[in-house]
């Protein structure tokens, strides 16, 4: 499923970014099935609102934004639950887990959501490359900021998906960490023969990306 990005502007935004050189603003992007993509930006240019759009959270665009050949503000609501549950997973850049409940509840309510259910063990062999068995029954919310990080990619990685979408996925972890976690994310979308975007400030070398965009 390829993802067309057709002069998109957040509205709130769209003063200060008509001067502003940009990859995607107010720009024709296509992105093929398959396409790992970083989109480098600084704080306040509309990384999380960007993601936000793609997973439909936030619709206070100009311009359109299609799924195949959908444009997503014509999904009905069962399309857009279809849409989440088996065509995109997301890595929510405030992480969006559930404090009073364990790590595995967290990431458990993901499994049992999908269609196929994947194995229960692939949660703990998910937590042991990660480097979290140990804290797969404590509280998310008590959990380190870096463990957490941890908790949501591997919940994103429960469920089937083409696409992938990672907003500053890493922003707490260690450059080891970071390298055990990108390597995870590689072989889950290897697997599916999916794509992903992945927001961030800076450069990096975790993955080997088809294209490097500024936003």
């Amino acid at each position: 499923m390829q993802l067309q990005i057709q002069q998109v502007v957040p509205i709130p935004l769209k003063p200060n970014l008509l001067n502003r050189q940009s990859d995607i603003w107010l720009k024709g992007i296509t992105f093929l099935p398959g396409t790992r993509v970083k989109i480098k930006a600084a704080s306040g240019t509309g990384k999380t609102t960007f993601i936000h759009f793609l997973y439909h959270l936030r619709n206070d665009y100009e311009g359109n934004i299609f799924w195949g050949d959908t444009d997503i503000q014509n999904f009905t609501p069962a399309q857009l639950a279809q849409h989440r549950q088996q065509k995109i997973s997301i890595v929510f850049q405030d992480l969006r887990l559930f404090p009073n409940l364990t790590a595995r509840e967290n990431i458990e309510l993901k499994r049992v959501m999908q269609q196929p259910l994947y194995p229960e063990s692939t949660i703990k062999e998910m937590a042991e490359q990660l480097g979290i068995t140990k804290i797969l029954h404590q509280r998310a919310g008590i959990c380190s900021y870096g463990e957490q990080q941890r908790i949501a990619i591997i919940r994103a990685l429960m469920q089937p998906f083409e696409w992938l979408l990672m907003d500053e996925p890493f922003s707490h972890l260690d450059q080891e960490n970071t390298r055990k976690a990108a390597a995870l994310i590689t072989e889950e979308c290897n697997k599916r023969n999916a794509g992903f975007i992945l927001t961030d400030l800076d450069d990096d070398h975790y993955f080997t990306y088809h294209q490097n965009l500024v936003l």
